[in-house]
């Protein structure tokens, strides 16, 4: 496909929109050096808004700087004819995102770094940075989600705070692609300040548009979900380096001991491969107890639960309920939504001291299989995402 050849409908249709849509047209854009990023600032640029593009320096000391990335935002930019801006957020992200992570492990949780570091990392440090540095009130990334923003006049029944004052998070219109899931801990108010050009394509289009602009990264093959684990080969390659190994025991839920293991890091909620014992059946993690530094195992039919506690709640698109609601739950990234009643309990001062005052308990309609502490819980109503939390260490 030749560069300036005709867009594609979906291309298009992202074009009209950005060209007619009212306010300044000048904008940030955050580049990883993937093909998503780099298409949201084709695109941009196409649709004759004045581009900047921002690379996030990220990883040091317990990590390392993904130069690829920077070398390809870097080539992105020039092929453009836009300027390229790099910011040293390389500490914030190792006190924040990479220390949280390794303590994380330490007491038995599986902490879900992405949704922390667009909080805390990505989107509010871009939007201060592109005000304070250029002037700039807008940012945009290649994330596969959507905004509705307060003013197009459109609300749920029986949700409150749906009216026309509030911002709405969607899901992207490519579920295989949708990333919404781990966007549900931005702040409500930073909605009016970004954008997400991908939302109303598929990866497919993208792939597309980005040949048609001939960009360098049209090819690029996809990076993993989490930047450690492009880095390190996997989770447990990355957590060997910074926790010793402990042996501790590995137990049926009645205390019959099965084996041992050499650290509860290595291990996961609902975890059935490399337990290291052997059962007549297949068995699962059900329970890490990190004070006794032991395992315990069953059978998936005593996996499963029927309710959970989230902490740290964000109320994204909706005001926070004061009564029992109907929601629909996604308890991982890749998991299907399942039907929830979602009822608002007390916060701890856990939650208060983390900027999220809310707690909830999810009631599902089935029993659910993997209900991983450190995790997060993130409640659906159809595209639009209400809000989300962290599930809770019984």
């Amino acid at each position: 496909m030749k560069k300036n050849s005709p867009a594609t409908a979906a291309g298009a249709k992202t074009l009209k929109r950005f060209q007619d849509l009212p306010g300044e047209h000048r904008v940030v854009v955050g580049l990883s050096g993937g093909v998503d990023s780099s298409l949201t600032a084709a695109l941009l640029a196409e649709a004759g808004w004045e581009v900047n593009g921002l690379t996030l320096w990220l990883m040091s000391g317990k990590g390392a700087c993904c130069s690829d990335g920077l070398i390809d935002a870097a080539g992105i930019c020039d092929e453009l004819g836009i300027t390229h801006h790099i910011v040293d957020s390389r500490e914030t992200f190792e006190k924040e995102i990479v220390n949280n992570l390794i303590k994380g492990y330490e007491k038995g949780i599986t902490p879900l770094p992405c949704s922390q570091c667009n909080r805390s990392v990505k989107f509010r440090p871009m939007i201060d940075w592109a005000r304070t540095k250029l002037n700039t009130n807008i940012i945009a990334t290649g994330h596969y989600a959507r905004i509705r923003k307060s003013n197009e006049k459109e609300c749920i029944s029986g949700m409150p705070g749906m009216g026309l004052r509030r911002n709405k998070l969607l899901r992207g219109i490519d579920r295989n692609k949708d990333q919404s899931y781990f966007l549900y801990d931005i702040n409500e108010n930073l909605l009016d300040n970004i954008i997400f050009p991908l939302g109303e394509l598929t990866k497919e289009d993208t792939r597309k548009e980005a040949a048609r602009h001939g960009l360098r990264t049209a090819d690029k093959p996809e990076s993993q979900d989490l930047c450690l684990i492009d880095l390190h080969g996997s989770m447990k390659d990355f957590l060997a380096k910074h926790i010793p190994e402990k042996e501790g025991k590995i137990l049926l839920p009645d205390g019959t001991i099965l084996g041992t293991h050499n650290g509860i890091h290595n291990f996961t909620i609902g975890q059935r491969k490399g337990l290291g014992v052997s059962w007549k059946e297949p068995l699962h993690v059900i329970r890490i107890e990190a004070d006794t530094n032991e395992i315990y195992v069953a059978p998936r039919a005593l996996a499963g639960k029927s309710k959970c506690i989230v902490g740290r709640v964000n109320w994204i698109s909706i005001d926070p309920p004061k009564q029992a609601i109907d929601v629909e739950v996604q308890l991982r990234y890749r998991s299907q939504p399942t039907n929830a009643k979602l009822t608002p309990t007390k916060p701890t001062d856990y939650d208060l001291s983390n900027s999220r005052p809310y707690r909830c308990e999810l009631v599902f309609e089935h029993e659910q299989f993997s209900i991983t502490p450190g995790q997060a819980a993130v409640f659906y109503s159809g595209d639009v995402v209400l809000g989300g939390g962290i599930i809770i260490k019984d």
